[in-house]
């Protein structure tokens, strides 16, 4: 479904604000015209108007690093263009993840799902995330269990970095077990808003 967007308020470009989909990182920022608009719905990459080279210009052209559209939405004055989006390789011509550097690592655990994710997907023999994930769920639940232990046990003594590292296998082998029943980390944080809503 097109979006009724208002070119016309800024010489017939709006500002784009590319976002990724998982970690929510703003990636980039540039300007589309109602060609970039409509080339970007039909072929679901994220095109650019660019001015400096006066031609539509579709991220990745040369580098291979698209941007896929996941989700278009424009702001309440409908002159600006939020668009989330799986980055395929770097999107900064720097080789950095955002053009604006590393802002946060709260997104991190959704960078982590996806390379948890594309080791099973791709069978990477040497993981061995994919290795354990190979050997059924219950030895995944099983290595769930075995770590939820360990953090209890570590939470009751007085080593905050054995602690924050029994935490973090958890959590990590928490992302596998999830994989292998077919949910994402996104489907727990729905159950999560509902229960907050309720």
């Amino acid at each position: 479904m097109k979006l009724e967007i208002d070119f016309q308020k800024g010489n017939g470009l709006v500002p784009v604000i590319v976002q990724d989909k998982d970690s929510l990182q703003v990636l980039m920022q540039g300007y589309m015209n109602e060609e970039a608009y409509e080339q970007t719905v039909a072929e679901r990459k994220v095109t650019f108007f660019s001015r400096t080279k006066n031609r539509l210009w579709t991220k990745g052209e040369t580098s291979g690093n698209y941007l896929l559209v996941k989700e278009i939405k424009t702001d309440c004055d409908k002159d600006c263009l939020l668009i989330t989006v799986q980055a395929i390789g770097a999107t900064c011509h720097t080789g950095s993840t955002s053009c604006f550097g590393k802002i946060n690592d709260k997104g991190f655990v959704y960078t982590l799902e996806q390379i948890i994710s594309e080791r099973i997907d791709n069978n990477v023999e040497s993981s061995y995330t994919n290795q354990l994930y190979k050997r059924g769920i219950n030895k995944v639940a099983q290595k769930v269990g075995e770590e939820a232990v360990e953090v209890v046990i570590e939470a009751k003594d007085d080593n905050d970095e054995l602690f924050k590292n029994e935490a973090a296998d958890l959590l990590y082998h928490y992302l596998i077990l999830l994989k292998a029943k077919g949910f994402v980390l996104s489907d727990i944080e729905s159950v999560l808003k509902e229960r907050h809503e309720e």
